[in-house]
């Protein structure tokens, strides 16, 4: 994920961090082009002291997690976003000035750039600026422990995540799901104020509820883009049928009747502490006959190849399109490893923190597989920073959040094992039928089952926050909702005295998940996008463009587009097409789907 998302609500905050507001706020007379112009320069200049303000007390909290850093980062983003509602309200008096194009997005992109809005009282503001500090802390310092009177029995989110993504040993995942979602039942009274707090700012911007202000960010109604996210599960929900279908069937053959034949998963045994992803179970559900000749993560385990080393590896994969290195402070100044000292959030994320130069990423990295792909992901966001640098600040965002998103899953897409042979890390590329399939069914493993858990996380909270679901209802319409999209279940009985959504960073600490299904379906476009650009005419997932300027050459043109146009321009930019499509994803996996119905052959698709 990437932390510029997190800081959009600092583009806002220009009125309050001026010294006031400009002329045109404070002036009886009608409001010209002239104080619209204005009004913007304001905007661009204090965005970019707030933004670096906001980003550094971020930063020193997350890495630094103390009661003292809590209270900073809270002030800092209190003051960017009471200042970005009120800001946002002043765009609204230039709604009928006549200004150029690239004014009228600026003045639009405050309206609805918000992505928490504080309500106008300073209590209440103050108590939702605390609120907001206190979720992220308390995921932060979430521990399962199994004696809370001896410290040596507490385990981590990185100890849990190791333990489930482990199969086999089904008491002992339970086990460890159940514990790690004890973190979460004292984030639920805090979770509900801040709904009411959050919706009430929102309503003072003229939103229904803090979900609509979410999807009005999206260059079409909040209803229209709604309906073009259904429209997309529904071109890509039959190939994750067949996917639940021979996981259900292959996990039912090892755990029994845990496992029910024909009903949903319960969600301890797909190898993901929120069963989100489901690669750790592939030795559960190899195909018969596979052979995968190698394994990523016992490579680098072998190698002992250092956290430093894995990221120098992804920079060079972009630098080999044609991108510039990463800047000296980016290796000076980012978080790889934890530390032993303290407590830091280890998700891993990356960081704009002056909007120019200083990139960063935060993560705990192990040497495994996923850690190695998801460096690669963590500095697509870097680069894509870097490429938009040159834009006006309010402009210096991803065409819509899914690009941000989207941009490094393209670039691991390229991870073939013809990449991974480049790289020494192998030394044969399977070419055979078994070989293939194997690869396409581990890689739909992480991609294509996360689509619905990508999807229902904000259905969730759009329904929360319009009050279609109710506080006495949380815990039980997350499962529903789950069990909807996912076919996944809760391995025990959970009542509402849990709060499970709380247990998911991305709920505690109020970043917008939609983007990440979104990049579900925009990276493929981009891979193939890419590899049309470097002349690639074989099957699509075959396709590598490490290496190739003329790939690079396409993707860079529409980076530093930043957000100055319209995301379908971007897109169109890239892809040659104004809408999203799952097509590409499609045809990347034409042969497993193929496989995968052969497999499941006599068998329900579906819960």
């Amino acid at each position: 994920m990437t932390r510029q998302i997190l800081l959009r609500v600092a583009a806002a905050a220009a009125c309050a961090a001026a010294l006031g507001c400009t002329k045109a706020a404070s002036s009886a007379s009608p409001a010209g082009a002239a104080d619209a112009k204005t009004f913007l320069d304001t905007a661009n200049d204090t965005t970019l002291k707030l933004g670096v303000q906001q980003a550094q007390a971020g930063w020193v909290q997350q890495n630094f997690i103390t009661d003292d850093t809590e209270a900073m980062a809270a002030r800092a983003s209190q003051a960017a976003n009471d200042a970005g509602t009120r800001f946002a309200k002043e765009a609204t008096k230039y709604d009928k000035v006549n200004v150029p194009a690239d004014e009228r997005r600026m003045l639009n992109l405050l309206k609805v750039g918000n992505v928490l809005a504080p309500p106008s009282d300073p209590k209440e503001s103050d108590e939702l600026a605390k609120i907001m500090a206190r979720l992220e802390s308390t995921y932060g310092r979430g521990k399962w422990c199994t004696d809370p009177s001896k410290a040596d029995t507490c385990k981590t989110v990185e100890d849990v995540t190791r333990i489930l993504a482990a199969p086999g040993d089904e008491p002992k995942l339970r086990a460890a799901w159940e514990g790690w979602h004890t973190i979460s039942p004292p984030m639920r009274k805090d979770y509900q104020r801040f709904v009411e707090l959050s919706n009430k700012g929102a309503r003072e911007l003229a939103f229904a509820d803090t979900g609509a202000m979410w999807r009005s960010k999206y260059d079409m109604p909040p209803d229209a883009f709604t309906k073009e996210l259904d429209r997309l599960w529904d071109q890509v929900r039959p190939l994750y049928l067949k996917l639940h279908a021979y996981a259900r069937l292959k996990l039912h053959q090892k755990y029994g009747d845990v496992v029910p034949p024909n009903g949903p998963i319960p969600a301890h045994l797909l190898g993901n502490i929120w069963a989100q992803e489901w690669g750790n179970i592939y030795p559960l559900v190899a195909p018969p006959n596979a052979d995968p000749g190698y394994s990523l993560t016992e490579i680098l385990k072998k190698r002992k190849m250092p956290p430093l080393d894995m990221v120098r590896t992804g920079e060079r994969f972009y630098t080999s399109l044609g991108f510039a290195p990463l800047p000296k402070t980016f290796w000076e100044r980012s978080l790889f490893v934890r530390p032993k000292d303290r407590e830091v959030v280890c998700h891993a994320s990356a960081w704009d923190v002056d909007f120019v130069e200083d990139v960063r990423i935060k993560m705990c990295i192990e040497p495994n597989a996923e850690d190695f792909t998801t460096i690669h992901h963590e500095l697509g966001h870097d680069f894509y920073q870097r490429a938009y640098k040159d834009q006006p600040v309010l402009f210096r965002d991803s065409a819509n959040d899914g690009f941000h998103e989207a941009i490094g899953d393209s670039i691991v897409l390229s991870m073939t094992p013809g990449y991974l042979k480049q790289l020494g890390l192998i030394q044969n590329v399977p070419n055979d039928e078994h070989g293939l399939i194997d690869v396409q069914l581990k890689d739909a493993l992480t991609r294509v089952s996360f689509l619905p858990f990508g999807l229902l996380i904000d259905k969730w909270r759009w329904a929360v926050f319009s009050g279609a679901i109710k506080p006495a209802d949380y815990n039980r319409t997350w499962w529903e909702l789950r069990t909807k999209y996912q076919g996944v279940a809760a391995p025990v009985s959970r009542s509402e005295d849990d709060f499970d959504p709380g247990a998911k960073f991305h709920v505690a600490a109020n970043v917008p998940y939609m983007r990440y299904f979104l990049a579900r379906i925009l990276q493929f476009q981009f891979h193939r996008a890419m590899c049309q650009a470097a002349g690639f005419h074989g099957p699509l997932h075959e396709c590598s463009v490490y290496g190739n300027k003329a790939a690079g050459d396409r993707l860079r043109a529409m980076l530093a587009l930043g957000r100055s146009k319209p995301w379908p321009e971007a897109l169109q930019a890239m892809t040659g097409q104004r809408d999203m499509d799952g097509s590409a994803l499609l045809e990347y996996f034409a042969p497993l789907q193929k496989w995968l119905k052969e497999q499941n052959q006599g068998q329900k698709c579906g819960w």
